[in-house]
C-alpha cells in the first residue's frame, strides 16, 4: 500500500447561515414569556433600545449620514465582545466629558411627560403581585420537628429521615441504607466506622425515629408504601373517634382487589353487602395517597397565548396576535442622532453603530416572528374552521407541509413558528401544534384527524352503560357505527393515551 499526500482544488457550494438569520430563527421559536425575557435581557445590555407604548408608523431613519460607510456586513450580533466591557466604558467616559451629564445618564429612562409621573413601574408592580414561593416539604417538616418531644438520641435520626423523603412524602430508602449513610459519614470525617452491634442499634434508632416522623403533618408522611400511608391516616381518624373498621380492613387486605374493581368478590369474602363495600371505598378515596404534594406544590404554569382567534359577523374567523396592544421596541432618538452627528467622537460613533445595528436586527426579527406566526395561524384556521364551532371532533388532518406551501416558507420554519405557542379560541386555549396531525377518512369520505377520533372515543365512553362498559372490541364496533373504521389495537392505544381504564375497571356496581 502506497501512502502519499497531494494538493487538490475543489469547488463546492455550501449554505452558511448568517448571524442575522440565526437570530431570526431563535426569536421565531421563542414562546411569548421567553420572548419577553429575551427583550428584557437585550434592553439591559443594549443602551440604544427603548420600549414604546405603540409601534411607530414611520420609524426614524437610524442610518448615520456620515462621510464614512456604515458597515452592515455580517458581524457578531452580541454587543459585548468580552465580559469586562473596558473599551465600552472608556468610550462612554470620553463621551460624558464631551457631551455632558445627559450622556452619563443614558441608561436611565427618557424624560417623561408630566402626565406620565402618576404611572407605576410595571416591573415593581409585577413583583409586588407575585405570590411568595412556598417552602419545601423538608423545611415544613423540620419546622414541626423542633417542637416534637423526641429523645435527644433520636433527633439526628429524625432529621435524616425527613431529608430522605421524596416529594410525595414517602420514605423510599430502607432504614438499613440510612444507617449505612451515617456510618459512611463517620468514616469520611475520620471517625472509626460503626461496629455490627452499633449498626443494629442505629437501625433500631431509625425505626423509632420514623414513628415520630409519621406523627407530623400532613398525615401519612413518612410511609414506606401506599398501604402504610393510608393506615396512618385511618389511625388518626380512629383516634378522633371515627369508625374506620371497614376501611382499615379494605386497605389491609384488599387493595389489589379494589384496584381491579372486584367489588362483588370483596363483599362475598367479607360477608358484607355491596353498598357497604362501596361506602368503605368512598371513605378511602377521601384520603391522600401522596401527602407530600400537599406542601410546597408548584403552581400551574402561566400560559400567555400568542394568537387570538375570534368569530365575527357572518361566522367570519378573525385571527390576531395577542400582543397587538403591547409596547414595542424602538431605537432611542438621542443615540440615533448622535450616531449621525459628524461631530460625535469616532469611538463613540462606532460603539453606537454597533448597538444600533444589533437593535435593528432584534426589532426586525421580532417583527418577522409576528408576521410568520400570524400567517401560519391564518392558514391553519382556514382549514380548522369547524373546530371553532364544534370542538376537537371537527379537527381535520393537517400536515405542516401544506401550511408551509401556502405561507411560502420551509416546513422547518412552520415547526419553529408553532413550537411552544398557544392560541386562544372560543373553545379554549390550545397549543398551536395540536392543529397539525395526520388522520383518516370516515365512511362518508370526510377527513378526520386522529385527535377527532380520540374525542369521539371519549364521548362514547362517557355515554356508555357503566354497568356494562364497552371493551376494546366493542369500542371499535361503536366507532365503526360513527363511520370510523380502526382496529382494536388502535383503540387500545388511544384509550391508553386518553387515560381511559379498561372495561373491567370502568364497571360500576
Amino acid at each position: 500500500m502506497r501512502l502519499d499526500t497531494s494538493q487538490q482544488l475543489r469547488m463546492s457550494q455550501e449554505m452558511k447561515l448568517s448571524p442575522r438569520i440565526i437570530q431570526a430563527m431563535e426569536i421565531l421559536q421563542l414562546p411569548m414569556l421567553n420572548l419577553q425575557e429575551r427583550i428584557e435581557t437585550e434592553m439591559e445590555s443594549n443602551p440604544v433600545l427603548e420600549m414604546r407604548e405603540t409601534p411607530d408608523e414611520n420609524p426614524p431613519d437610524t442610518t448615520p449620514e456620515t462621510d464614512e460607510t456604515f458597515d452592515r456586513g455580517e458581524t457578531d450580533m452580541v454587543v459585548r465582545d468580552d465580559d469586562s466591557n473596558t473599551e465600552d466604558f472608556q468610550r462612554l467616559d470620553s463621551m460624558t466629558s464631551e457631551y455632558g451629564s445627559d450622556f452619563a445618564n443614558s441608561d436611565a429612562p427618557m424624560p417623561r411627560k408630566s402626565s406620565d409621573y402618576g404611572e407605576t413601574d410595571r416591573k415593581m408592580e409585577a413583583m409586588a403581585n407575585t405570590p411568595a414561593q412556598q417552602g419545601s416539604l423538608s423545611d415544613y417538616l423540620r419546622d414541626q420537628w423542633r417542637f416534637v418531644e423526641v429523645p435527644e438520641s433520636l433527633q439526628a435520626a429524625g432529621l435524616l429521615i425527613i431529608d430522605s423523603l421524596d416529594p410525595d412524602g414517602y420514605l423510599r430508602v430502607s432504614l438499613e441504607q440510612l444507617a449505612e449513610k451515617v456510618n459512611q459519614y463517620l468514616q469520611d470525617s475520620g471517625t472509626a466506622g460503626m461496629t455490627a452491634q452499633e449498626k443494629d442499634s442505629s437501625v433500631a434508632a431509625m425505626r423509632e425515629a420514623l414513628k415520630y416522623v409519621q406523627t407530623l403533618e400532613p398525615t401519612g408522611i413518612g410511609a414506606r408504601d401506599l398501604k402504610e400511608c393510608l393506615l396512618i391516616q385511618l389511625q388518626v381518624k380512629s383516634d378522633a373517634g371515627e369508625d374506620v373498621g371497614l376501611p382499615r380492613t379494605l386497605v389491609t387486605n384488599f387493595l389489589r382487589e379494589i384496584e381491579m374493581n372486584r367489588l362483588p368478590d370483596i363483599a362475598k369474602r367479607l360477608g358484607r353487602n355491596l353498598d357497604d363495600i362501596k361506602q368503605g371505598i368512598k371513605y378511602i378515596s377521601k384520603l391522600s395517597p401522596r401527602p407530600g404534594l400537599l406542601i410546597g406544590q408548584q403552581s400551574a404554569p402561566i400560559i400567555n397565548p400568542d394568537v387570538m382567534v375570534t368569530i365575527g359577523e357572518n361566522d367570519e374567523v378573525i385571527v390576531t396576535m395577542a400582543d397587538k396592544n403591547s409596547p414595542r421596541l424602538g431605537i432611542n432618538d438621542y443615540y440615533s442622532t448622535a450616531a449621525r452627528d459628524r461631530n460625535t467622537d469616532k469611538n463613540a460613533k462606532q460603539f453606537l453603530r454597533k448597538n444600533i445595528r444589533s437593535a435593528e436586527w432584534l426589532i426586525s426579527a421580532i417583527a418577522q416572528r409576528r408576521h410568520t406566526i400570524l400567517r401560519v395561524s391564518e392558514e391553519v384556521f382556514k382549514v380548522q374552521h369547524n373546530f371553532l364551532f364544534h370542538g376537537k371532533e371537527a379537527l381535520k388532518p393537517l400536515p405542516m407541509a401544506d401550511i408551509a406551501g401556502k405561507v411560502g416558507v420551509h416546513i422547518a420554519t412552520v415547526s419553529r413558528a408553532v413550537s411552544g405557542k398557544y392560541v386562544q379560541t372560543p373553545q379554549g386555549i390550545f397549543p398551536l401544534r395540536m392543529f397539525f396531525s395526520g388522520g383518516t377518512k370516515n365512511a362518508a369520505g370526510e377527513d378526520m384527524s386522529w385527535d377527532a377520533v380520540k374525542e369521539k372515543m371519549r364521548e362514547i365512553v362517557n355515554n356508555e352503560d357503566k354497568a356494562a362498559p364497552l371493551n376494546d372490541d366493542q369500542l371499535s364496533e361503536a366507532l365503526a357505527k360513527h363511520g370510523i373504521d380502526i382496529a382494536r389495537r388502535t383503540v387500545a392505544k388511544y384509550r391508553g393515551i386518553l387515560d381511559i381504564p379498561p372495561a373491567r375497571k370502568r364497571k360500576e356496581y
